[in-house]
């Protein structure tokens, strides 16, 4: 039933723009069971601890000074895909504008692209720290998607509470990154809306997308670096179990995870670890973090390759 529902929701997109966002909600979340969401009491408090303790250790750390979100929430996948498809909405909207006819096939065809999307991504995402980028006002917000931590923990077979603390711990580094540089946001919205803006003109900015490219590359990194840190436990175990996985999954999952381009994801987190690593074993974890302190302080992408070109530039 959920496949039936899911194909008639985008086969009724309507609008005038290339994308029924409503219909995609609704087939994303039609092709997608929502999972439990029992959370019990106990189990609500430990998900405020770990984020609580993440806190304190990465502050103690990093020594950056930063403050968690106010909105913190333990989701289903409904309510992340929810989320998302406010987000995408979003990002999506100056291409939509420049849309002067969209023939209806074509409508249902977007439609039915960034519904697969979000259910792919809805079944997967296990944490996000999301910076509600293009949206109005400084908001931010912390989700933890609860049937997916539970269902990865199993497959791994590890202890649900210690994955699900592991997750909060590198969230946690995100927040504390966009809430040291509060910068960061409008960066990332500045080289987005650029190469979104030539991409509705028909032109592909390669120096808009290669900056935006670097500034994730440092933002995963970076969260990466405080992971081993901060985190107060051993996880070279979950870390192991977590690729093991990522390299056993079957070649339709492969296909789609570089068709959204997870792959170059998992570059990021690579890249800017060897990075940050090289700069904090040299100069500490607090001069790493000078990276936060203004946009030229990020690393350019020669700098990336080559770490002491970068401390000789920031922290000479």
């Amino acid at each position: 039933m959920g496949l039936y529902h899911s194909v008639r929701a985008v086969a009724r997109a309507s609008g005038d723009g290339p994308i029924d966002w409503e219909a995609v909600a609704a087939a994303a979340k039609a092709g997608t069971d929502p999972g439990d969401l029992d959370v019990s009491t106990a189990e609500r408090e430990g998900y405020a601890t770990d984020v609580r303790d993440a806190r304190d250790r990465v502050r103690r750390v990093s020594e950056l000074d930063f403050d968690l979100p106010e909105t913190v929430e333990i989701q289903n996948r409904h309510h992340w895909i929810d989320a998302n498809v406010a987000t995408f909405e979003r990002v999506m909207a100056p291409i939509e504008q420049q849309a002067e006819y969209i023939p209806g096939i074509a409508r249902v065809v977007n439609t039915g692209s960034m519904a697969f999307a979000l259910s792919f991504l809805g079944n997967n995402v296990l944490g996000q720290y999301d910076p509600l980028l293009l949206a109005d006002g400084d908001e931010h917000a912390l989700y933890f998607v609860r049937p997916n931590i539970q269902r990865v923990a199993g497959q791994l077979d590890v202890d649900g509470d210690r994955f699900r603390r592991w997750i909060a711990f590198h969230e946690v580094t995100h927040a504390a990154e966009f809430g040291a540089a509060p910068w960061l946001s409008a960066h990332l919205e500045e080289s987005m809306q650029t190469a979104i803006d030539k991409l509705s003109d028909g032109n592909l900015d390669r120096a808009s997308l290669g900056e935006l490219d670097t500034t994730m590359t440092a933002v995963e990194g970076y969260a990466e670096l405080l992971m081993d840190r901060a985190f107060d436990d051993q996880y070279d175990d979950l870390r192991r179990k977590v690729d093991e996985r990522r390299k056993g999954r079957g070649p339709v999952a492969t296909l789609v995870r570089r068709l959204l381009g997870l792959g170059m994801k998992r570059q990021q987190y690579e890249r800017g670890k060897a990075f940050f690593d090289a700069v904090a074993d040299d100069r500490g974890v607090a001069a790493a973090g000078r990276v936060w302190d203004r946009p030229e302080n990020l690393p350019t992408r020669e700098e990336l390759d080559a770490p002491n070109l970068w401390v000789a530039r920031v922290d000479p």
